[in-house]
């Protein structure tokens, strides 16, 4: 049996292939595809049971390849060519750039290629709305990155880096063993061991600003788990507060870059978040950082030191007459 990053191109290939070629013979098919006819079958087998959502007969792939030949009597969709809204082509582009900023993950130049490919098609059918470049700290990892994370990964070396805790707003030096990198909500990690906190921590690789691989080992300690991620990435408090914000299209970042529990899709391109944050002053500072991009729905009392520490700094800008 061959493996699934073998097969999975070939079962993509095989319906217009296929479709193409009505009642082609099951040996030339094989040869084409550079397989023995039983793995072609069985390939052809599975195709059989996939399709649209339903999963009745009129959803599924059908094929006749009984006899030594296979014709698609029913390729449920797959003969017309993809076309992806504005707000999937954004989804999937930036899905397709996380992966790529996460080398060791995945095969990052098959990545790139595809990468490449839905970006020239975005561009030439200009979808309205459809905003797709990152910056600064909206997910982009700064060059070289990337490359130091796997060489330390791979080497098991020790690592210094500086980094940016999103939840407290603030840049510390820290020196970390690397344990692994993951890929989680479409988000590159690296997990180590923080001698800092004492503890594992993972380390998003767009929020690390700058790195260095010496020569000293990796050696976290011998009885460490893994992260589980099977409850997802973030585990909230109980009593950890939590805020509402409505942001217009330019923010919509912020639901991409900070953990979120839930979000809601607004008139126009705007959206609704619920949010937890372990510092008030920190969420009052994201808010008013965004220029009137944000408001807070929720809580009332959060809402009213947002606008006094506007009124205060427009005051103090001789804006506002100070009262």
């Amino acid at each position: 049996m061959t493996s699934v990053a073998e097969r999975l191109p070939r079962l993509l290939a095989l319906v217009p292939y296929l479709v193409s070629r009505p009642g082609i013979a099951v040996c030339e098919a094989a040869a084409d595809f550079g397989v023995d006819e039983q793995q072609l079958r069985r390939d052809l087998k599975l195709l059989w049971m996939c399709g649209l959502p339903g999963y009745g007969p009129g959803d599924l792939i059908d094929l006749s390849f009984g006899g030594d030949t296979v014709t698609v009597t029913y390729d449920a969709g797959m003969r017309r060519p993809l076309r992806l809204t504005a707000s999937e082509a954004t989804s999937l582009l930036v899905a397709l750039r996380a992966l790529a900023d996460s080398p060791g993950i995945t095969d990052t130049d098959a990545v790139r290629r595809a990468l490449a490919k839905v970006e020239d098609a975005v561009g030439q059918a200009r979808p309205t709305g459809v905003v797709v470049g990152l910056s600064g700290r909206e997910g982009a990892v700064r060059s070289g990155v990337g490359e130091a994370v796997r060489e330390a990964t791979e080497q098991r070396k020790a690592v210094r880096m500086r980094y940016y805790t999103a939840s407290r707003d603030e840049i510390t030096d820290r020196t970390v063993d690397p344990m692994r990198l993951v890929l989680v909500d479409g988000h590159g990690y690296l997990e180590a061991w923080c001698r800092r906190a004492e503890g594992v921590r993972l380390f998003r690789l767009d929020r690390i600003d700058a790195i260095d691989v010496g020569d000293e080992p990796a050696v976290p300690p011998t009885d460490v788990e893994p992260t589980d991620f099977s409850a997802g990435l973030f585990h909230p408090m109980p009593d950890q507060p939590s805020a509402v914000l409505e942001l217009e299209p330019d923010a919509r970042w912020v639901a991409e870059y900070y953990p979120v529990d839930e979000f809601t899709e607004l008139p126009q391109g705007r959206a609704r978040v619920r949010m937890r944050y372990s510092d008030r002053s920190w969420m009052v500072r994201l808010v008013l950082g965004l220029g009137g991009q944000a408001c807070v729905s929720w809580p009332q009392d959060l809402a009213g030191d947002v606008h006094r520490q506007a009124r205060d700094a427009m005051a103090r800008a001789g804006h506002l007459p100070s009262t």
